[in-house]
């Protein structure tokens, strides 16, 4: 009889490979069976072991995806073959990436369950063009909100973010930008709050605009931008490396001057 086997939760970063940390490389390395998401950047399978299967099982908002039930499943299922088995997940397990889900349903039937953090892109989109989420003459901390819930009974409370005076880190808003411009603005954001939306963060097709948030549906449309990005929103966004020098109401020097304004790709 087979020894059980382990499921680790792994998270395999914004996209960049060079971003990978050392003990999800070693995750990989050893595991015998990878389920990989689809937003994971396909370069970071090169540390996968040559005998290892992967398995594709890719999850996008509006988009035909794996059932998370049978992901679920199928984890169990090569565990209790004594299989050692990586769940790769872009960005970090636990920050929109269902990890929790997934480990508590892997400890309710026994099976062991290691966890190793990622870079989100959350922080990674931000930091590729210059913008700190926290800053102490704009911002004491950042909010992590996804654009939509899982029903419209858990849609955020966009007027109370507007009011709290922090960073928007917004996932999967896209889509659903007019209706977040229009809960901020009823929250009393200012129409002349900066934003910046950042696509394929680190990955040699990121693009990035740097807008307003009373011209952020307009400006997306017209920018091309789609999905996955990250959209922030806040003061902060004014240390963007592409936000106008003389837009800055008196930025301190760190924030260094840059030359456009509007979209943009990763040199």
């Amino acid at each position: 009889m087979n020894k059980q086997g382990k499921v680790t939760l792994v998270g395999a970063g914004p996209g960049d490979p060079d971003l990978l940390t050392i003990k999800a490389a070693k995750a990989i390395a050893a595991a015998d069976v990878l389920l990989v998401d689809d937003l994971v950047n396909s370069d970071i399978l090169a540390c996968a072991s040559p005998q290892a299967r992967v398995i594709q099982v890719g999850k996008r908002g509006g988009c035909q995806s794996t059932p998370q039930e049978f992901i679920e499943r199928l984890m169990i299922a090569e565990a209790r073959a004594g299989h050692s088995v990586v769940r790769l997940k872009g960005g970090d397990p636990y920050l929109f990436g269902r990890g929790g889900e997934e480990r508590a349903q892997l400890l309710a039937h026994g099976i062991e369950v290691d966890v190793v953090p990622g870079i989100s892109s959350g922080l990674a989109a931000p930091s590729s063009i210059g913008i700190p989420l926290t800053h102490r003459s704009w911002s004491q901390g950042a909010v992590f909100v996804t654009g939509h819930g899982k029903d419209a009974g858990a849609e955020p409370n966009w007027p109370a973010l507007a009011q709290s005076g922090l960073t928007l880190v917004i996932y999967m808003g896209v889509a659903r930008c007019a209706a977040i411009q229009a809960g901020l603005l009823a929250g009393g954001a200012r129409a002349d709050t900066p934003v910046a939306v950042v696509q394929s963060a680190t990955r040699e097709a990121q693009r990035q605009l740097v807008t307003t948030l009373g011209e952020l549906p307009q400006a997306l449309a017209a920018s091309g931008l789609g999905s996955p990005s990250i959209i922030v929103v806040g003061d902060v966004v004014r240390c963007a490396d592409a936000w106008p020098a003389d837009a800055r109401n008196g930025a301190p020097s760190l924030c260094a001057a840059a030359p456009q304004y509007a979209t943009g790709t990763l040199n």
